[in-house]
Formats: structure tokens, sequence, C-alpha cells
């Protein structure tokens, strides 16, 4: 009796017990360091709307002008949807990169230069900070909630 108490006993504790995965924050620093370069990257090559969908997850939301916020991947993609877009060009860079303890999300912050063209061709740079929250996807891949 004492050892089926005792063997029930110990699967009741393997079973309960969580396993525990070692998380490396530099590791998962670079790796969002990265995905934050391949977005920018892609943004210049492929256009901002190409990037901004590609990069969003299917729960992101972006801040804009007077506080109004874009939800979700499909919004992201129509609020890019538009001409002034296709003659704009953005560029950025993370001063600093932030993860959680247990290796599912991070978040960044920087610089970035947002270069718009007129109808008469004249170009204007909007500088400012950007504050990215990324979130690590079932592939491994990020991609960002709030940007």
């Amino acid at each position: 009796m004492k050892k089926s108490i005792f063997f029930l006993f110990t699967i009741a504790v393997v079973s309960c017990s969580k396993k525990v995965e070692t998380v490396n924050p530099e590791a998962l620093k670079a790796e969002i360091f990265k995905a934050e370069d391949d977005f920018k990257n892609m943004a210049q090559t492929k256009g901002i709307q190409e990037a901004f969908y590609t990069f969003a997850d299917s729960n992101a939301v972006m801040k804009r002008d007077n506080d109004s916020l874009i939800k979700g991947k499909e919004a992201v993609r129509e609020f890019f949807n538009d001409e002034k877009f296709k003659k704009a060009s953005v560029t950025w860079k993370p001063e600093f990169v932030g993860v959680s303890d247990d290796g599912t999300l991070a978040y960044t912050y920087g610089k970035y230069v947002w270069t718009t063209t007129d109808s008469l061709g004249v170009k204007k740079d909007f500088k400012g900070r950007f504050h990215t929250v990324w979130k690590r996807q079932k592939d491994g891949s990020w991609k960002f909630v709030w940007d």
C-alpha cells in the first residue's frame, strides 16, 4: 500500500511540474534587432504597406495621429493602401531592446525618419521616436503587436 501511495504521489508531482526552459536574453535581443532590420529593409525595398502588413501580428495595433488606433493586421494593410505611402519612405534604428523573462515578448525604441514627397517632387523629413512591442509567434518568428 505504501508503495502505491508513493507511486501515485510521484506521478502527481511529475505531471504537475512545469518544464522550465532556459531563455538566453542576448540571443533573443539579437533576434529582435534582426527582425527590426528585416522590417526596415522590406519597407525600403517592397514598400511601406507590404512591410507593415508582413510584420504585423494578426491582432496588431498601431497608434497614429490624434491618438487614433489602427486595430488588426487587415486594418494595417488598408491604412497603408494610400497613394501618399507609395511616395513615402521610412527608416529607423532601435536604440534599445528589452525582452521578457519567458522570451515571448520584446520591445524596442529608437529614432525614425519618415520622408514624404509632394506633388512637385519636394521631399520633407519628419523625425521622431518609435516604440514597438514584439510577440514571438508559434513558428518562432517575431511580429509586432504595438507600433
